[in-house]
């Protein structure tokens, strides 16, 4: 009888490393903590000298749709092209462009500061973005057994906000006590970096299991309609696309930090390092934690939650209360990205992985950019604390909305099996 028992809990124990004991991930992850740090780092470093030389917060705005217009331009044939061909190679190539814009952008601020050529280089980043991101999610699923695939997700969360925590820090140190150029270098080799550990995965490209049709309107459209048919994935994904575009404050944060809490290029770095923190504390303990067993009302909250604190760092005039306040943010919005990741890559089939991740793309990252434009821009014409405040309580008008649209979301279980009934049910649902 206790060999049974233990035996029965030896089956069911929760191992938070098991993503982590496959080299082909922890080559992944690793490669991506580097790509993603570099990242970051010029995120601060381009916001900072921008506005440093407009002083103006819709062009604070423009970084965002220069970045938005690749990702709606192009992420579609890129899921359709990470469909077809090598995964592995599609982000080798894209890694490559990465590093030559970055490289672009050292030589313009070192030289001599242009805000147009800084805009057509972050435009052709977008474009390496756009190519590289559906190619590199539909990867990830293959470089570990489905099982562990839940906490590969959270492990990979986690690894990104440390490096968008360490990022941002570091970058704003970086331009307050050296250069622009040496973050734009330092990004360059991130990428660099990143080439080196995908060249290094051992993964075989399976030419029968691509998808065999031509790229048409129809196979570009096939995504659209997946997730167009799984209401679960529709629900989670249009939430999130509505709160990032009304409730992003990140975009605003050097206007925030120069002219409301009058702090230079370090305190912007810590602010926006601080969402990274809280979704980094967020992720690890989501990892050491048996998967969530009421996700939809969990994620519903979190969502709520978002707007909260997003309010009351428009409102804040402290410094440390708005720190506190983009921590809570980043904590909020990592139970979203969990949620919404394991249901997008666990319900859809291999073979359509690329595109419904573009469609996936399309609504989660480039609302981002979006949320950016529509920051900026609303900040320009009402001001910048009307702006971030009204962003707030639209998130939290669009948690109720979504609740009565596709209520099927609070009956959302346990991640653990998220082809369970509800999801099944939803797939079927048109």
């Amino acid at each position: 009888m206790r060999l049974m028992v233990a035996k029965k809990t030896k089956i069911t124990s929760h191992d938070p490393y098991a993503a982590l004991r496959h080299p082909n991930y922890r080559a992944y992850i690793i490669g991506n903590f580097i790509a993603v740090f570099g990242q970051q780092m010029l995120a601060v470093a381009i916001q900072w000298e921008i506005y440093s030389i407009t002083n103006s917060t819709f062009a604070l705005g423009l970084i965002g749709l220069v970045s938005w217009l690749p990702i709606f331009l192009f992420i579609l044939p890129a899921g359709s092209l990470a469909d077809r061909y090598n995964r592995k190679h599609i982000v080798l190539l894209t890694q490559l462009l990465f590093a030559a814009c970055s490289f672009g952008l050292a030589l313009t601020s070192h030289f001599h500061p242009t805000v147009w050529l800084m805009y057509v280089l972050l435009f052709f980043t977008g474009v390496s973005r756009a190519l590289s991101d559906p190619a590199k999610q539909a990867l990830l699923p293959q470089l570990l057994p489905e099982k562990d695939f839940p906490n590969a997700m959270t492990w990979s969360s986690t690894v990104f906000q440390t490096a968008s925590m360490v990022g941002p820090a570091l970058g704003g140190f970086l331009i307050a006590y050296f250069s622009y150029p040496t973050v734009y270098l330092i990004d360059a080799l991130c990428a660099l970096s990143f080439f080196y550990f995908i060249w290094t995965l051992k993964y075989t490209h399976d030419a029968k299991k691509v998808n065999a049709k031509k790229i048409s309107i129809e196979s570009l459209s096939a995504g659209l309609k997946f997730v167009w048919d799984t209401k679960i994935i529709l629900a989670t994904i249009t939430m999130d696309l509505l709160v990032v575009i009304l409730g992003g404050a990140v975009a605003l944060l050097p206007a925030y930090a120069k002219d409301v809490l009058h702090t230079g290029p370090v305190g912007l770095g810590w602010l926006r390092a601080a969402p990274a923190i809280g979704a980094f504390m967020m992720a690890t303990l989501s990892a050491h934690l048996p998967p969530m067993k009421k996700a939809g009302v969990t994620l519903l909250w979190a969502v709520a939650g978002f707007g909260v604190a997003t309010i009351i760092f428009g409102l804040s005039q402290w410094f440390w209360l708005s720190l506190i306040m983009m921590f809570l943010t980043g904590a909020f919005d990592n139970i979203s990205v969990i949620v919404r990741s394991t249901l997008v890559q666990v319900l859809t089939p291999d073979s359509m992985r690329g595109r419904v991740t573009a469609v996936s793309y399309i609504f989660i990252h480039s609302s981002n950019e979006l949320g950016g434009f529509e920051s900026g821009a609303t900040a320009a014409l009402f001001g910048l604390i009307p702006s971030v405040v009204f962003g707030g309580i639209g998130s939290i008008l669009v948690v109720l909305a979504v609740l009565f649209i596709w209520p099927q979301i609070a009956q959302l279980g346990s991640l653990a099996d998220p082809m369970n009934k509800l999801a099944k049910d939803s797939t079927k649902t048109s």
